[in-house]
């Protein structure tokens, strides 16, 4: 007999909800949830953290703390990828001098995460991610090895990093030299390095994922618009020919790109490229002209189906997220400076935002920022004058992940009832109800944990439990 006793209420979702205390809808800021509507979409956050996170900042839990701020909002929005901008600098954070090395940063953020004893400070970390939900983790950290003698970029992942395309190498702090070739002036990706990391997924996902992260030139001068443009064109035709090979089965098809030992495979069709940052232009204050989110998607001629940094050849989408309540479109003062793009063609989004505390109604504050010590309506612009924009990616899965096709009748007994019809609706998620509500672990047992990309995931185990329960609106909210 299943241990789950709530699943003998088989009246509705919403009373089997009420029933065991349970929210199923994690994503209602009206609210205050913020999380995940579906547990098999990949959250990606950026933020650019304005020196924040950086080894000697005051790690307190205490109002004026940036890094108390950033830790509370990245443990509401709980992303499974989180890349970071201005993190090491201390100088900029005005509690320290000089740039963290790249140890001393992945310590830091560590502490940012796990909390512990603070071997910069002394003393133990006040305030960090995982006090405020502790089940959460993101245990894979990349420091870049660029910076411009400030700061560093980061990506921190919920899954690990794995070679993807063959060159040994799953971590890059800059693009590989890159020689004049179509749009790509070379050689790299600017002044901070435009990093890359190669990211294994569960087996629920049909393929995999890269990240790309860079903090682009800023200034107001030509010049420094030249070297986002510039950096850019480089980013985006290393994706185009090296990750996707140009549209065939061969990275690096014009052998313009120094990667040793040489990368020898392209990305298959299920893996999509992601990558954002803070790009220090908004593309809609050049009118005519191309910015760099332009180039990051397009290459080298807006439109076309042959050019484009999307792997079918045609252009790629850069986001349009933009506040829930208020609609604006700003993250930094009055501008959209911090973007994500992705490969339309393999990732969809089901959602993008931008947080910004102060445009949030008190009431619906997730609950670490709500419990922010003093002015919980300001802790985005005491963490950072940026504001972090959160997507969620819906990626292939694998084939068996979706719920399967279960039945016709929701009603023991009718005809009907327990035979498949190639349609996936209601009727098979009232079924499954039943037979796991009957015990029936032959089609109710699916698996050892309920959370996506940890161990067990949809593995059975022979037993009926909750996390089978959950597993199974999971991927019942997949779709098949």
């Amino acid at each position: 007999m299943a241990s789950f006793t709530c699943a003998r209420v088989l009246g509705s979702v919403a009373a089997i909800v009420a029933s065991c205390g349970v929210a199923l809808a994690q994503w209602n800021p009206v609210a205050a949830e913020w999380l995940k509507s579906d547990q098999t979409d990949l959250r990606v956050m950026t933020w650019n953290v304005e020196d924040g996170v950086c080894r000697t900042a005051n790690k307190a839990n205490s109002f004026g703390s940036n890094w108390n701020a950033i830790a509370r909002v990245v443990a509401s929005f709980q992303p499974d990828v989180l890349i970071l901008q201005e993190a090491g600098d201390n100088s900029g954070n005005g509690t320290g001098s000089g740039v963290d090395s790249v140890a001393q940063l992945a310590t830091t953020c560590e502490l940012l995460i796990h909390g512990g004893a603070d071997p910069f400070l002394g003393g133990t970390v006040g305030s960090f991610v995982q006090q405020y939900v502790p089940a959460y983790d993101l245990p894979y950290i990349f420091v870049s090895s660029s910076n411009d003698g400030f700061n560093r970029n980061v990506i921190l992942s919920r899954f690990p990093f794995a070679d993807l395309n063959g060159d040994t190498r799953a971590e890059y702090s800059d693009t590989p030299p890159i020689f004049p070739d179509a749009w790509a002036p070379g050689p790299n990706g600017g002044i901070r390095g435009f990093m890359f990391a190669e990211i294994d997924l569960p087996a629920q996902y049909a393929g995999d994922v890269v990240i790309g992260n860079g903090h682009l030139k800023a200034g107001g001068t030509s010049g420094d618009m030249q070297q986002r443009v510039t950096a850019a064109q480089n980013v985006s035709y290393l994706i185009q020919y090296w990750y996707n090979g140009n549209g065939g089965a061969v990275p690096d098809p014009n052998a313009k790109i120094f990667d040793s030992p040489p990368a020898t495979m392209v990305l298959d069709q299920d893996t999509p490229v992601i990558w954002g940052g803070d790009w220090n232009e908004d593309e809609n204050s050049t009118p005519g002209t191309r910015g760099p989110a332009s180039w990051m998607v397009a290459g080298g001629v807006v439109g076309g189906s042959s050019d484009g940094v999307d792997r079918d050849g045609t252009d790629a989408t850069f986001d349009s997220a933009v506040e829930f309540f208020s609609g604006s479109r700003s993250t930094q003062s009055s501008s959209k400076l911090d973007y994500q793009a992705h490969q339309d063609s393999i990732a969809s989004i089901r959602r993008a935002h931008i947080f910004d505390s102060t445009r949030t109604p008190a009431v619906s504050l997730p609950p670490p920022c709500a419990t922010f010590p003093v002015s919980p309506g300001n802790i985005t612009p005491i963490a950072s004058d940026h504001r972090p924009v959160i997507i969620d990616y819906i990626l292939p899965l694998a084939m068996g992940t979706c719920a399967p096709d279960l039945t016709t009748s929701a009603i023991p007994g009718q005809p009907g009832y327990g035979v498949p019809d190639g349609l996936l609706n209601s009727n098979d998620f009232f079924y499954y109800l039943n037979e796991f509500a009957a015990g029936n672990v032959a089609v109710a047992d699916l698996t050892t944990g309920a959370v996506p990309g940890q161990p067990g995931y949809g593995v059975p185990n022979g037993t009926l439990d909750n996390n089978d329960f959950f597993y199974y609106l999971a991927i019942f909210a997949a779709g098949c």
